[in-house]
Protein backbone atom coordinates (compact mmCIF):
# COMPACT_ATOMS: atom_id res chain seq x y z
CA UNK A 1 0.00 0.00 0.00
CA UNK A 2 0.87 3.43 -0.11
CA UNK A 3 0.44 6.74 1.69
CA UNK A 4 -2.38 7.28 -0.80
CA UNK A 5 -3.77 4.32 -0.26
CA UNK A 6 -6.06 3.52 2.61
CA UNK A 7 -4.88 1.13 4.85
CA UNK A 8 -5.84 -2.55 5.12
CA UNK A 9 -5.64 -4.68 8.02
CA UNK A 10 -3.39 -8.00 7.22
CA UNK A 11 -4.95 -11.32 6.68
CA UNK A 12 -3.79 -14.67 7.40
CA UNK A 13 -2.73 -16.65 4.41
CA UNK A 14 -2.13 -20.43 3.88
CA UNK A 15 0.74 -20.59 6.88
CA UNK A 16 1.70 -17.61 8.38
CA UNK A 17 3.95 -17.09 10.85
CA UNK A 18 3.01 -13.33 11.42
CA UNK A 19 0.10 -11.16 11.02
CA UNK A 20 0.29 -7.56 12.35
CA UNK A 21 -3.51 -5.49 12.06
CA UNK A 22 -3.64 -1.89 12.11
CA UNK A 23 -1.13 -1.29 15.15
CA UNK A 24 -1.01 1.65 17.15
CA UNK A 25 0.97 2.87 20.08
CA UNK A 26 0.89 6.08 21.77
CA UNK A 27 3.50 7.76 24.33
CA UNK A 28 1.47 10.36 25.52
CA UNK A 29 0.71 13.32 22.76
CA UNK A 30 3.14 10.88 20.26
CA UNK A 31 1.83 8.81 17.94
CA UNK A 32 5.03 6.91 17.58
CA UNK A 33 3.05 3.93 15.48
CA UNK A 34 -0.08 5.00 13.30
CA UNK A 35 -1.89 1.77 11.58
CA UNK A 36 0.74 -0.26 10.39
CA UNK A 37 -0.06 -4.06 8.94
CA UNK A 38 1.98 -6.75 7.96
CA UNK A 39 2.58 -10.53 7.83
CA UNK A 40 5.31 -12.63 7.02
CA UNK A 41 5.45 -16.65 5.80
CA UNK A 42 7.67 -18.90 7.04
CA UNK A 43 11.26 -18.62 5.03
CA UNK A 44 10.49 -14.66 4.45
CA UNK A 45 12.73 -11.85 5.36
CA UNK A 46 10.39 -9.54 5.61
CA UNK A 47 11.86 -5.86 6.07
CA UNK A 48 10.82 -2.78 8.06
CA UNK A 49 13.18 -0.11 6.34
CA UNK A 50 13.01 3.92 7.94
CA UNK A 51 15.43 6.21 9.45
CA UNK A 52 15.65 6.68 13.14
CA UNK A 53 12.63 7.60 15.42
CA UNK A 54 10.28 5.98 12.00
CA UNK A 55 8.57 3.69 14.25
CA UNK A 56 10.37 0.18 13.87
CA UNK A 57 11.32 -0.40 17.21
CA UNK A 58 8.34 0.19 19.00
CA UNK A 59 6.95 -2.16 16.33
CA UNK A 60 9.02 -5.10 16.59
CA UNK A 61 8.20 -4.61 20.60
CA UNK A 62 4.51 -4.99 20.04
CA UNK A 63 4.74 -7.93 17.74
CA UNK A 64 7.14 -9.18 20.11
CA UNK A 65 4.84 -8.94 22.80
CA UNK A 66 7.14 -6.93 25.06
CA UNK A 67 4.68 -3.44 24.71
CA UNK A 68 1.28 -3.68 24.46
CA UNK A 69 -0.43 -1.94 21.36
CA UNK A 70 -3.11 0.53 22.08
CA UNK A 71 -5.21 -0.35 19.09
CA UNK A 72 -4.66 -3.93 16.94
CA UNK A 73 -3.62 -7.33 16.86
CA UNK A 74 -0.54 -9.27 16.46
CA UNK A 75 -0.82 -13.94 15.76
CA UNK A 76 2.33 -15.45 15.83
CA UNK A 77 0.99 -18.81 14.19
CA UNK A 78 -2.45 -17.88 14.52
CA UNK A 79 -2.01 -17.02 18.69
CA UNK A 80 -2.80 -13.68 19.99
CA UNK A 81 0.68 -11.88 21.06
CA UNK A 82 0.77 -9.54 24.28
CA UNK A 83 2.94 -9.03 27.41
CA UNK A 84 1.28 -11.74 29.49
CA UNK A 85 1.22 -14.32 26.30
CA UNK A 86 4.23 -16.50 27.50
CA UNK A 87 3.59 -19.42 25.64
CA UNK A 88 3.30 -17.50 21.92
CA UNK A 89 6.93 -15.98 22.92
CA UNK A 90 8.45 -19.55 23.07
CA UNK A 91 8.39 -18.83 18.86
CA UNK A 92 10.27 -15.41 19.16
CA UNK A 93 13.66 -15.13 18.74
CA UNK A 94 14.68 -11.54 19.84
CA UNK A 95 17.61 -9.97 18.89
CA UNK A 96 17.58 -6.13 20.64
CA UNK A 97 19.91 -3.64 19.44
CA UNK A 98 21.19 -3.69 22.89
CA UNK A 99 23.42 -6.23 23.48
CA UNK A 100 22.08 -8.51 25.75
CA UNK A 101 25.55 -10.93 26.98
CA UNK A 102 27.84 -11.49 29.88
CA UNK A 103 30.88 -9.73 29.32
CA UNK A 104 32.63 -12.05 32.24
CA UNK A 105 31.40 -15.35 30.04
CA UNK A 106 32.63 -17.03 27.20
CA UNK A 107 30.13 -17.37 24.00
CA UNK A 108 29.77 -20.99 25.40
CA UNK A 109 29.21 -19.60 28.61
CA UNK A 110 26.66 -16.65 27.61
CA UNK A 111 24.76 -19.81 25.20
CA UNK A 112 24.30 -22.62 27.84
CA UNK A 113 22.98 -19.78 30.63
CA UNK A 114 20.21 -18.61 28.02
CA UNK A 115 19.79 -21.48 26.86
CA UNK A 116 18.92 -23.35 30.38
CA UNK A 117 16.46 -20.13 30.77
CA UNK A 118 14.12 -21.38 27.76
CA UNK A 119 14.35 -24.86 29.37
CA UNK A 120 16.77 -26.04 26.97
CA UNK A 121 19.38 -28.83 28.70
CA UNK A 122 21.91 -31.93 28.58
CA UNK A 123 23.45 -33.00 25.15
CA UNK A 124 20.62 -31.06 23.24
CA UNK A 125 21.37 -28.13 24.31
CA UNK A 126 25.21 -28.62 24.16
CA UNK A 127 24.83 -29.49 20.48
CA UNK A 128 22.53 -26.45 19.92
CA UNK A 129 25.47 -24.40 21.08
CA UNK A 130 27.83 -25.95 18.70
CA UNK A 131 25.65 -25.39 16.42
CA UNK A 132 25.32 -21.84 16.66
CA UNK A 133 29.06 -21.21 17.53
CA UNK A 134 29.24 -22.25 13.65
CA UNK A 135 26.55 -19.97 12.62
CA UNK A 136 27.65 -16.84 13.46
CA UNK A 137 31.10 -17.54 13.14
CA UNK A 138 32.72 -17.96 17.13
CA UNK A 139 33.66 -21.44 17.25
CA UNK A 140 37.43 -20.43 17.45
CA UNK A 141 36.63 -18.06 20.11
CA UNK A 142 33.75 -19.92 21.78
CA UNK A 143 35.87 -20.09 24.90
CA UNK A 144 36.75 -16.57 25.43
CA UNK A 145 35.75 -14.09 27.81
CA UNK A 146 32.98 -11.69 25.67
CA UNK A 147 34.51 -8.58 27.40
CA UNK A 148 37.82 -9.54 25.06
CA UNK A 149 35.59 -8.85 21.89
CA UNK A 150 35.20 -7.04 19.05
CA UNK A 151 31.89 -4.88 18.69
CA UNK A 152 30.97 -7.41 15.46
CA UNK A 153 31.91 -10.18 17.35
CA UNK A 154 29.13 -9.20 20.42
CA UNK A 155 26.53 -8.89 17.91
CA UNK A 156 27.14 -11.81 16.24
CA UNK A 157 27.03 -13.57 19.80
CA UNK A 158 23.60 -11.70 20.49
CA UNK A 159 22.22 -12.72 17.50
CA UNK A 160 23.58 -16.45 18.34
CA UNK A 161 21.51 -16.04 21.84
CA UNK A 162 17.90 -15.08 19.47
CA UNK A 163 18.84 -18.35 17.39
CA UNK A 164 19.34 -20.86 20.07
CA UNK A 165 15.69 -21.93 20.86
CA UNK A 166 15.40 -22.42 16.82
CA UNK A 167 12.37 -19.96 16.81
CA UNK A 168 9.69 -20.00 14.36
CA UNK A 169 10.29 -16.16 13.73
CA UNK A 170 13.69 -14.40 14.60
CA UNK A 171 13.50 -10.37 15.38
CA UNK A 172 16.83 -8.38 14.60
CA UNK A 173 16.27 -4.80 15.34
CA UNK A 174 19.23 -2.92 13.42
CA UNK A 175 21.53 -5.66 14.18
CA UNK A 176 24.52 -3.94 12.43
CA UNK A 177 24.73 -0.69 13.43
CA UNK A 178 28.40 0.34 14.73
CA UNK A 179 30.32 -2.56 13.50
CA UNK A 180 32.81 -3.12 11.33
CA UNK A 181 32.39 -4.12 7.40
CA UNK A 182 34.14 -7.86 7.60
CA UNK A 183 31.35 -8.31 10.84
CA UNK A 184 28.33 -6.99 9.15
CA UNK A 185 29.14 -9.37 6.29
CA UNK A 186 29.33 -11.64 8.70
CA UNK A 187 25.82 -11.16 9.80
CA UNK A 188 23.74 -10.49 6.69
CA UNK A 189 25.49 -13.85 5.48
CA UNK A 190 23.71 -15.18 8.39
CA UNK A 191 20.54 -13.72 7.99
CA UNK A 192 20.44 -14.76 4.14
CA UNK A 193 20.91 -18.86 5.00
CA UNK A 194 18.39 -18.52 8.15
CA UNK A 195 15.78 -17.43 5.62
CA UNK A 196 17.35 -20.56 3.35
CA UNK A 197 16.33 -22.69 6.35
CA UNK A 198 12.17 -22.22 6.15
CA UNK A 199 12.91 -19.40 9.35
CA UNK A 200 10.71 -16.20 9.47
CA UNK A 201 12.50 -13.45 9.83
CA UNK A 202 11.87 -10.05 10.85
CA UNK A 203 14.67 -7.40 9.87
CA UNK A 204 14.72 -3.70 10.93
CA UNK A 205 17.05 -1.54 9.62
CA UNK A 206 17.86 2.13 8.12
CA UNK A 207 20.17 0.80 5.75
CA UNK A 208 18.91 0.47 2.46
CA UNK A 209 21.74 -1.58 1.02
CA UNK A 210 21.23 -4.33 3.62
CA UNK A 211 17.17 -4.07 2.25
CA UNK A 212 17.71 -4.42 -1.05
CA UNK A 213 20.25 -7.69 0.24
CA UNK A 214 17.93 -9.12 2.49
CA UNK A 215 14.26 -8.43 2.71
CA UNK A 216 11.92 -10.26 0.42
CA UNK A 217 9.54 -7.99 0.82
CA UNK A 218 9.73 -3.99 2.39
CA UNK A 219 7.55 -1.88 4.49
CA UNK A 220 9.21 1.81 3.99
CA UNK A 221 8.20 3.11 7.25
CA UNK A 222 8.19 6.93 8.45
CA UNK A 223 6.49 8.78 11.13
CA UNK A 224 4.78 5.59 12.47
CA UNK A 225 3.35 4.82 9.59
CA UNK A 226 3.86 2.46 6.69
CA UNK A 227 4.37 4.13 3.32
CA UNK A 228 4.73 1.35 0.79
CA UNK A 229 5.15 -2.12 0.77
CA UNK A 230 6.13 -4.78 -1.52
CA UNK A 231 9.34 -6.37 -3.07
CA UNK A 232 12.22 -4.34 -4.18
CA UNK A 233 10.94 -3.49 -7.91
CA UNK A 234 7.74 -3.45 -7.00
CA UNK A 235 8.48 -0.44 -4.83
CA UNK A 236 10.89 1.21 -7.33
CA UNK A 237 8.52 1.50 -9.74
CA UNK A 238 6.15 3.69 -7.52
CA UNK A 239 8.67 6.42 -8.57
CA UNK A 240 8.11 6.10 -12.14
CA UNK A 241 11.58 5.86 -13.17
CA UNK A 242 13.35 3.64 -15.47
CA UNK A 243 16.77 2.02 -15.38
CA UNK A 244 20.16 3.79 -17.28
CA UNK A 245 22.54 1.82 -19.08
CA UNK A 246 26.18 3.88 -20.23
CA UNK A 247 27.59 2.17 -23.24
CA UNK A 248 31.38 3.03 -23.42
CA UNK A 249 33.49 2.64 -26.48
CA UNK A 250 34.65 3.87 -30.03
CA UNK A 251 33.81 3.30 -33.50
CA UNK A 252 30.70 4.52 -35.01
CA UNK A 253 28.85 5.72 -31.75
CA UNK A 254 25.77 7.47 -33.71
CA UNK A 255 25.06 4.87 -35.63
CA UNK A 256 25.18 2.69 -32.61
CA UNK A 257 22.26 4.98 -30.93
CA UNK A 258 20.45 4.95 -33.70
CA UNK A 259 19.93 1.00 -33.67
CA UNK A 260 19.34 0.84 -30.41
CA UNK A 261 16.59 3.34 -30.52
CA UNK A 262 14.94 1.10 -32.30
CA UNK A 263 14.36 -1.42 -29.82
CA UNK A 264 11.16 -1.64 -27.89
CA UNK A 265 12.87 -1.01 -23.90
CA UNK A 266 14.63 1.63 -25.08
CA UNK A 267 13.02 4.79 -24.15
CA UNK A 268 15.75 7.34 -25.28
CA UNK A 269 19.27 7.17 -25.94
CA UNK A 270 22.04 9.99 -26.07
CA UNK A 271 25.03 10.01 -28.16
CA UNK A 272 28.28 11.58 -27.57
CA UNK A 273 31.54 10.83 -28.87
CA UNK A 274 32.43 7.92 -26.85
CA UNK A 275 29.75 6.71 -25.21
CA UNK A 276 25.54 6.60 -25.30
CA UNK A 277 23.33 6.68 -22.79
CA UNK A 278 20.19 5.21 -22.58
CA UNK A 279 16.62 5.24 -20.83
CA UNK A 280 15.24 1.83 -20.68
CA UNK A 281 12.65 -0.64 -19.35
CA UNK A 282 14.08 -3.83 -17.15
CA UNK A 283 17.65 -3.22 -17.65
CA UNK A 284 18.74 -7.09 -16.83
CA UNK A 285 16.75 -8.66 -19.33
CA UNK A 286 17.42 -5.67 -22.46
CA UNK A 287 20.61 -5.46 -22.10
CA UNK A 288 21.80 -8.23 -24.26
CA UNK A 289 19.87 -7.01 -27.17
CA UNK A 290 21.28 -3.33 -26.81
CA UNK A 291 25.07 -4.46 -26.79
CA UNK A 292 24.24 -6.94 -29.44
CA UNK A 293 22.38 -4.23 -31.63
CA UNK A 294 25.08 -1.44 -30.47
CA UNK A 295 28.08 -3.64 -31.65
CA UNK A 296 26.46 -4.92 -35.13
CA UNK A 297 25.62 -1.35 -35.74
CA UNK A 298 29.78 -0.70 -35.56
CA UNK A 299 30.57 0.06 -32.05
CA UNK A 300 33.16 -1.28 -30.10
CA UNK A 301 32.14 -1.56 -26.83
CA UNK A 302 34.82 -1.16 -23.72
CA UNK A 303 32.36 -0.71 -20.87
CA UNK A 304 28.76 -1.46 -20.06
CA UNK A 305 27.04 0.14 -16.58
CA UNK A 306 24.00 -0.71 -15.66
CA UNK A 307 22.36 1.94 -13.13
CA UNK A 308 18.63 1.29 -11.34
CA UNK A 309 16.84 3.35 -9.53
CA UNK A 310 16.63 2.15 -5.50
CA UNK A 311 15.14 2.31 -2.33
CA UNK A 312 16.62 5.77 -1.50
CA UNK A 313 14.82 7.14 -4.44
CA UNK A 314 11.61 5.46 -3.79
CA UNK A 315 11.94 6.99 0.11
CA UNK A 316 12.50 9.94 -1.38
CA UNK A 317 9.76 9.55 -3.44
CA UNK A 318 6.91 8.91 -0.83
CA UNK A 319 8.04 11.31 2.07
CA UNK A 320 10.01 13.99 0.18
CA UNK A 321 13.20 13.39 2.20
CA UNK A 322 16.62 11.88 2.15
CA UNK A 323 16.18 8.28 3.84
CA UNK A 324 19.07 9.21 6.40
CA UNK A 325 18.03 13.15 7.00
Amino acid sequence: MTRDTAPHPATDGPGDVLVATDLVRRFGDLVAVDGVSFRIAPGETYGLLGPNGAGKTTTISMVAGLLAADAGTVTILGRPVGPHRIDVKRHVGLVPQDLAIYPELSARENLLFFGRLQGMGGKELRHRVDEVLEIVGLADRAKDATKEYSGGMKRRLNIGIGLLHSPTLLILDEPTVGVDPQSRNAILESVEALSGEGMAVLYTTHYMEEAERLCDRIAIIDSGRVQAEGTRDELVRLTGELDRIRLTGTGDVAAAAEAVRALDAVDHADADRHSLLLVVRDAPTAVAAIVTAATRAGMSLADVEITRPNLESVFLHLTGKALRD
